[in-house]
């Protein structure tokens, strides 16, 4: 069984004292903060021209009306809701979303799915569903906007540790409908897995970077696994989370720059961004145009990166 990765800051360490801290963070923030987006820092739009249909590919919808999972001990549920994203958007220039299940909701997807109808025809579905679930409920999620499953092998799950296993099953469980497979997981756990993520059945993508340890970067034996993954053909990274794959820190995050120019140049069909909003488990919110505007350095040509907000995500997420 694969080891277990604590992540997000260490999700159950002080989990609820971070999100009141969280919390009165929003509440206090000071009047020159008024116009900031919410749960994001800063009220400028992106440098970067942000092109027609572009596509934030992660973000995760959550709502006081629905409670988090009986096995969910981290941060509680915060209205970071359409209504609030809609707020983001605006700010960002962004028209496209793809709405990832958290895993504070565990294998519940209404708040998800509720996005998506919220959004309408411009929202995709990441879902995270049990084995036990039926292919009438896959085919009615899919009615509905879902073209993939999540596979997180570094925050708690509702089925309690995940395994190389099951993620084989879930794979085969979703490959008639077309869909992809979401992996979140550490470097190290990448490692491990890579015989594994070659032969599934299904598109793959990696979260956030591959979540490479800071000091290592490029270095780190998962950038190689990660980089025969990509020349693979069937496999898609998601350059987002350089706040999680960061010591130097932001603006620039330098590490984590190096990491995602690197990928983006390996796979330019097939890498797409995401903002990670709201953020959840981050005491010091980001700057979600800053986040945006680090395309600027990952992909430096403006053809290529209306590619990876565009095109790529219309191609993975079926956008028409």
């Amino acid at each position: 069984m694969l080891s277990q990765t604590r992540s997000r800051r260490t999700v159950l360490q002080g989990g609820a004292a971070l999100a009141l801290a969280t919390a009165a963070d929003l509440r206090d923030r000071p009047a020159d903060a008024a116009d900031a987006t919410p749960f994001s820092s800063g009220t400028e739009a992106p440098a970067i021209a942000v092109p027609p249909n572009a596509c934030d590919c992660h973000i995760h919808i959550l709502s006081t009306r629905y409670p988090a999972s009986p096995h969910w001990k981290g941060q509680p549920v915060l209205d970071s809701d359409v209504a609030a994203y809609r707020q983001v958007q605006a700010r960002l220039g962004t028209s496209r979303v793809v709405v990832v299940t958290p895993s504070t909701y565990g294998t519940d997807n209404r708040p998800t799915l509720d996005g998506v109808a919220q959004f309408g025809p411009s929202a995709r579905a990441v879902v995270v569903v049990d084995r036990d679930v039926t292919d009438a409920e896959l085919r009615t999620m899919a009615g509905r906007g879902a073209v993939g499953i999540r596979v997180n092998f570094g925050t708690p799950q509702s089925w309690g540790p995940t395994t190389a296993e099951r993620l084989e099953t879930m794979a085969r469980k979703v490959a008639p409908l077309g869909w992809h497979v979401q992996i979140y997981a550490t470097g190290d756990t990448i490692v491990e897995l890579e015989p594994v993520l070659s032969r599934l059945p299904t598109p793959l993508v990696i979260d956030h970077l591959a979540r490479l340890p800071p000091d290592q970067g490029v270095s780190h034996p998962a950038y190689a696994a990660v980089r025969r993954l990509l020349d693979g053909g069937q496999t898609w990274m998601k350059l987002s989370g350089a706040y999680l794959n960061t010591a130097s820190g932001p603006p620039a995050y330098a590490d984590a720059t190096a990491v995602a120019k690197s990928f983006a140049a390996a796979a330019p069909e097939r890498v797409v961004w995401g903002s990670d909003w709201p953020h959840r488990g981050e005491k010091h919110l980001p700057d979600d145009a800053r986040l945006l505007d680090l395309l600027a350095e990952w992909v430096p040509d403006d053809r290529a990166r209306a590619r990876v907000l565009v095109d790529n995500p219309a191609a993975l997420y079926g956008f028409g």
